[in-house]
C-alpha cells in the first residue's frame, strides 16, 4: 500500500520509517524533511490543503504526530504544552480523519499513548476496562484523539486503530536502558518500546483496519514481554503483535 505518515519526520515516524517501508510506499507529511529517502510533503496536519496533498493518493495513513508529550502522572502545563497538544492531537487529527473520508480514505492508524491512563498503577488489565484518567494535559489530549477516532468509526464507517505506544526508543538506547533501567520516579518501571516492536505494531495495525467497516479499538504496546504491567493479550489476538526484541538481550 501507499502510506502517507504524518508527522513521520518526528520520533515516532523516524524510527519506524525503515521498517515499515519494506512493506509498503511511504509518504510523510511533516513541517521537516524526514531523515529517510521517502517521499515527502511539506506541511501541517493543520492546514487543510496541505493534508489534502499530502493525501492525494494514498490508500491509508498513521498519525505519527506529537508534540509536547508527557507522562501520564504529571499536571504540569502551560501555555504551549497546551496549544501544542489541542493543535496536534485534536485540531489536527480531526482534519486529516475529515478529509481523508472525504477522499474516500476509511482505513487509518492514530498513536495514542499509554498516557491517556493514569500511569501509577500496578497492573493494567485491559483496554477495555481501564478509564481515560490521566492528569497531564498531553494524555488528555490523547485521549480526545481517540474519541474523535469513536466519532469517524461511528457515524463514516471508516475503521481506525489506536495504539497506546509506551517509552518508544531507538534499538542502541532500548539495549542501553534495558540493560541499566532508569529511575522514573513514579509508579513501577517504565517498560520502553523497541523501534522494530513499535513498527511491526503499526504494520498488524494497518492490516487489521483493511477489515470490515466502522471499526475503533484501541491497543496497549509495550515492551512488557512478561505482562509484568500490561495485559498485551488483545495485541497478540487481533494484530498478532508481541514485543519480541527481548530476545536480543
Amino acid at each position: 500500500m501507499k502510506v502517507l505518515l504524518a508527522g513521520g519526520s518526528g520520533m515516532v515516524g523516524t524510527f519506524i520509517t525503515p521498517y515499515l517501508r519494506k512493506h509498503h510506499e511511504i509518504r510523510v507529511l511533516d513541517p521537516a524533511p524526514p531523515k529517510h529517502d521517502v517521499e515527502y510533503v511539506a506541511g501541517s496536519m493543520t492546514n487543510p490543503d496541505d493534508v489534502r496533498r499530502a493525501l492525494d493518493g494514498v490508500d491509508t495513513f498513521i498519525d505519527v504526530a506529537m508534540l509536547s508529550p508527557q507522562g501520564g502522572s504529571v499536571t504540569d502545563q502551560n501555555e504551549k504544552v497546551i496549544s501544542d497538544n489541542y493543535q496536534v492531537n485534536c485540531q489536527g487529527l480531526h482534519l486529516l480523519l475529515y478529509i481523508a473520508n472525504e477522499m474516500g480514505i476509511k482505513q487509518g492508524v492514530y498513536t495514542s499513548s499509554m498516557s491517556v491512563h493514569y500511569r501509577v498503577r500496578d497492573w493494567y488489565p485491559s483496554e477495555d476496562e481501564l478509564p481515560l484518567d490521566t492528569p497531564s494535559a498531553y494524555g488528555l489530549t490523547k485521549g480526545f484523539g481517540e474519541l474523535i477516532c469513536r466519532y469517524f468509526a461511528r457515524w463514516f464507517d471508516m475503521n481506525l486503530i489506536a495504539l497506546r505506544i509506551t517509552g518508544p526508543r531507538p534499538r542502541e538506547r532500548w539495549l542501553e536502558e534495558r540493560k541499566n533501567p532508569p529511575d522514573h520516579g513514579v509508579g513501577g518501571p517504565l517498560f520502553i518500546t523497541d523501534e522494530e516492536d513499535l513498527a511491526n505494531a503499526y504494520l498488524g495495525a494497518l492490516e487489521r483496519v483493511q477489515v470490515g467497516k466502522g471499526l475503533f479499538d484501541a491497543y496497549f504496546i509495550a515492551g512488557d514481554e512478561n505482562g509484568k504491567e500490561m495485559n498485551l493479550s488483545k495485541a497478540k489476538r487481533d494484530l498478532d503483535w508481541e514485543p519480541k526484541a527481548h530476545m536480543l538481550l
